[in-house]
């Protein structure tokens, strides 16, 4: 049972795939640090930009599981790409990968285009903020 409150301001189109704004209920913050495709050696897992969505997003989810949390904790997300192309050309497959690891919640959300991450090898990076309701 999810108890925050998604905002859709009047006027504004509808968001999909994300919310426009996340009023979180009172509760226990849980800041998730970035997350790319690696495995538990460090090592990059995939190739493409949904194999490493698909790697990264259970990362997020382990370490928001660990914490407590479920998926309708994440209150806040950012998506930063090496490869925004990628990205808009991957998009179709990317809905099954979101909907198997977080379900139909989509937090607050946006993605950024940067010159690169720390592993030369990651093509995007994850990280959240969940508040895990009292």
């Amino acid at each position: 049972m999810n108890h925050h409150t998604i905002i859709q301001p009047p006027g504004m189109a509808p968001a999909v795939g994300y919310s426009h704004g996340v009023l979180a209920a009172p509760g226990r913050a849980l800041y998730i640090a970035g997350q790319i495709a690696w495995d538990g050696n460090e090592r990059i897992v995939g190739t493409t930009w949904a194999e490493q969505f698909d790697f990264a997003l259970a990362n997020l989810v382990s370490v928001l599981t660990a914490g407590g949390g479920q998926p309708e904790h994440i209150t806040w997300m950012q998506i930063f790409t090496v490869d925004v192309a990628a990205y808009r050309a991957a998009r179709a497959d990317l809905a099954p990968i979101y909907r198997r690891h977080l379900g139909r919640h989509y937090p607050a959300m946006s993605l950024f285009g940067i010159a690169e991450l720390v592993d030369a090898g990651a093509l995007m990076e994850i990280t959240a903020l969940a508040v895990i309701p009292e």
